[in-house]
């Protein structure tokens, strides 16, 4: 059987204020410039499925990963600015995961190949400073500091050929997990 990904419905509202307050807006897939939407965002519902946010349009900035639940005060989870300017959301997958992580920019140099779950990237490597991955199954969150702790960084199929197509400000890597509906 191979994997597939797929969309349910999903949907997610952002708030002008805190505790799901003001003019809101409803949003059912993605949207890369929600500037004209809504002026500032202080509060996010995510009634059902998995998105990540960005504060800027076109899915580049400082990325939030939201899923299904409440966050009634959203500046003071995420430590963002309450600007959100783009949304995307994500797919449910089906099947296996596999990403490879590379030393050297377009993947070159050491590889290294994960299937799972890593929640401390030198402890199982030896190495924290990848310049480029391929993302060849599954969708991954990858965090800048050891247990999936720091700025994070959604990775969808397909080749990153140096970190800041991640959007990562270096090449700094310190634990990766797979992004699953639990």
């Amino acid at each position: 059987m191979s994997p597939r990904c797929f969309y349910r419905n999903r949907k997610i509202i952002f708030y002008e204020d805190r505790n799901f307050g003001g003019r809101h807006y409803e949003c059912m897939s993605d949207c890369a410039d929600l500037h004209s939407m809504f002026d500032r965002c202080r509060s996010i519902r995510v009634e059902s499925g998995m998105f990540m946010v960005y504060d800027r349009p076109r899915y580049v900035g400082n990325q939030y990963f939201m899923r299904k639940g409440e966050y009634a005060d959203y500046l003071g989870i995420t430590g963002m600015n309450d600007c959100v300017r783009s949304c995307r959301k994500i797919p449910e997958h089906t099947g296996s995961f596999r990403v490879r992580l590379y030393e050297h920019f377009d993947m070159g140099g050491e590889m290294m190949e994960l299937m799972d779950d890593c929640p401390n990237i030198m402890d199982r490597f030896h190495m924290s400073n990848f310049n480029s991955c391929n993302v060849m199954d599954g969708h991954w969150l990858l965090y800048e500091q050891p247990h999936y702790r720091g700025r994070h960084y959604y990775l969808r199929p397909g080749e990153y050929k140096r970190f800041s197509e991640w959007g990562g400000r270096s090449a700094r890597v310190g634990s990766i997990r797979r992004i699953m509906d639990y």
